[in-house]
């Protein structure tokens, strides 16, 4: 099987999640800046939320434009992904409409780690595909920024207590590892053309 259906089908699932986001964006009520302030919980997940899309969507091209194969495997570990992108929405709203409290930030960090983990499992699936020795999976190797990414993630969840804003800095710091290690991902990915 080739990827352009699969890829074409994630596109659509991604751009529908972003969609939802800002669909649920709702202007303040008032005039005034400290009604636009009160908004400021739900603009700042709006914004960690979308950076992690836009971070899944990359490395999600990145990694089919690397594959030349694809069996039932990918296919269901690429609906596992795309099973917890899907809930970003979810937890975005609810941490936005209830002012970042634990619970809520708390199930939006989980969503942000079972998305990381589901797409490590979707590597996996297409290294093993691939072969360990092919150039697929030595190009997508883990490295030493999933573990950092895990570890600022954990963090934050531990941390929840001291802070219910300390979590969303941590996802914020999280999704910036991963957009530098997008950027090494497409500076190698140049170097090989």
């Amino acid at each position: 099987m080739t990827s352009e259906r699969l890829e074409a089908f994630s596109d659509g699932i991604l751009a529908i999640i972003i969609t939802i986001m800002v669909l649920e964006l709702r202007a303040p009520e008032g005039t005034t800046f400290e009604c636009l302030w009160k908004k400021a919980p739900v603009f700042l997940s709006y914004i960690v939320s979308f950076l992690y899309i836009s971070i899944y969507w990359n490395h999600h091209h990145q990694l089919f434009k690397i594959a030349k194969k694809i069996n039932g495997k990918i296919l269901w570990a690429n609906l596992n992904l795309l099973f917890w992108l899907s809930l970003i929405p979810f937890t975005t709203s609810w941490i936005g409409n209830n002012h970042i409290e634990d619970v809520p930030v708390a199930l939006y960090g989980i969503v942000f780690l079972m998305s990381e983990i589901s797409f490590l499992y979707l590597k996996h699936n297409i290294i093993q595909l691939h072969g360990k020795n092919s150039k697929v999976g030595k190009d997508l190797r883990m490295n030493k920024k999933n573990l950092l990414f895990f570890g600022i993630q954990i963090s934050g969840l531990l941390l929840m207590s001291i802070n219910d804003y300390f979590p969303l800095c941590c996802f914020l710091i999280a999704g910036i590892v991963k957009v530098v290690e997008l950027k090494k991902v497409y500076d190698f990915m140049l170097s090989k053309m």
